[in-house]
């Protein structure tokens, strides 16, 4: 996908998450973007220090977190998968894995709230957009607060009127996901949705 953050994949990849994001046991093609359920999740190591940038926020940082895809999710399987009410639910990975990827990410990105309930881990490319469910390279805490003009409640609504919009044909699911990896703030102007 042509974005600035999703250009970035091979770097985060060999960077940020081999040194801070690294899974340990997790098979690498779930830690490339794939899940695998049901199954044993691996867990992330922790980071130690700050090693994401807070200069793109409210957008992550997209060496850090540039964004990964659900290959089960395709255009042609939409009316199977994400349109199909509840399908979320079936792929959302258990919060024993999002909370401690949450606290290891909150010290990546050097928040000095380290409070867990002043986050959201947000699938960057959403899972009602067929994100990745588990990968690292999608998941990034975000913060509830204002930052910069946008908030983790602010991305939901996006992410519904996106959703909305590939359901109903109006947008392709690669334009969507496109749209909101590369910057969520505008991704509903820049598809002519309004």
């Amino acid at each position: 996908m042509p974005s600035r953050y999703l250009r970035t994949a091979t770097a985060a990849v060999l960077g940020c998450a081999a040194s801070t994001l690294a899974l340990v046991g997790a098979p690498a093609a779930q830690a490339a973007g794939g899940h695998h359920w049901p199954g044993q999740i691996g867990v992330p190591a922790l980071a130690t220090s700050a090693s994401c940038s807070q200069a793109y926020l409210p957008l992550p940082d997209p060496s850090c977190t540039p964004g990964a895809v659900n290959p089960d999710v395709t255009q042609d399987n939409i009316d199977s998968t994400i349109c199909v009410p509840g399908w979320t639910t079936t792929v959302r990975p258990p919060t024993s894995y999002t909370n401690r990827l949450k606290a290891q990410q909150i010290v990546a990105y050097g928040y000095a709230d380290t409070s867990m309930s002043d986050y959201e881990e947000d699938h960057f490319i959403p899972l009602e957009l067929g994100g990745s469910p588990t990968s690292p390279l999608n998941l990034w805490p975000e913060p509830h607060y204002n930052v910069n003009g946008g908030t983790s409640y602010g991305k939901d609504g996006v992410e519904n009127k996106l959703k909305n919009a590939v359901c109903a044909g109006e947008v392709q699911l690669a334009d969507a996901q496109n749209a909101i990896a590369t910057d969520w703030t505008t991704a509903v102007s820049t598809l002519g949705l309004g």
